[in-house]
């Protein structure tokens, strides 16, 4: 039997990644890895520890003792560090900011990276992130990088965090988008970067669905020419 596609979906902060790979993996019947909480998730461990982020030791010492579970409900998916659920706690802006710092460092990249590589090696998965299509699967056989204006990006934040009660400011939402942006780029470890034989979709003026769609059109290619069952593909 063959096995199934690995996807790989990258892009900055804000551009849908997180909704879109969820999607995705529901409509395709497959797994959806979001390695972007795996890091937010170590980036809260390591703040309410009081760790020093540039402390590479501690670190790795840290992400030795994480166990980073998702957990699929009925109406969505939780993120559990060490049993406990996070999955509001990781999404606040403290944590995005020192998430981007966090993930840059050494230590942190080589245990997520073994454990995506693990979670994501029999293929069937959507992962997502800033660096799944050049650094984690770079043999990927299907590779999108989401894009969008750092304005909408900012503003679908500052309404996704005013939904949860959060007390924001719009500008300054998207001051801190804008902050991530540059942050990932110029890090030293693994920047952003769009591989080159990715799929770029601007969703800046497109419906979730719109984009959706889109990525289905290309996943749904990319399985008739491997002749794989046509799951998920209409």
């Amino acid at each position: 039997m063959k096995r199934e596609l690995i996807v790989a979906i990258d892009g900055p902060s804000g551009a849908g990644k997180s909704t879109l790979s969820k999607l995705l993996a529901s409509r395709l019947g497959y797994v959806n890895i979001d390695t972007g909480a795996m890091y937010r998730a170590v980036a809260l461990a390591a703040h309410l520890r009081n760790i020093d982020i540039t402390d590479d030791q501690a670190l790795g010492r840290l992400c030795q003792t994480l166990n980073i579970e998702f957990e699929r409900l009925a109406d969505g998916e939780r993120v559990l560090l060490n049993g406990e659920d996070v999955s509001q706690a990781i999404r606040t802006p403290e944590v995005s900011l020192l998430t981007s710092a966090v993930s840059a460092r050494p230590a942190v990249r080589q245990s997520m990276l073994e454990l995506q590589r693990q979670l994501g090696a029999q293929g069937g998965v959507v992962l997502e992130g800033r660096d799944i299509g050049t650094v984690v699967f770079p043999r990927a056989e299907v590779k999108f990088f989401l894009l969008a204006s750092a304005a909408e990006r900012g503003r679908r934040r500052f309404e996704e965090l005013r939904a949860k009660g959060l007390s924001v400011e719009l500008e300054r939402t998207i001051a801190e988008v804008e902050a991530r942006d540059e942050a990932d780029s110029a890090r030293e470890h693994a920047p952003l970067l769009q591989a080159e034989d990715a799929v770029a979709i601007d969703s800046t003026a497109l419906s979730i669905e719109q984009v959706l769609e889109t990525m289905l059109e290309v996943v749904c290619r990319r399985r008739s020419l491997a002749n794989l069952p046509r799951g998920g593909c209409s």
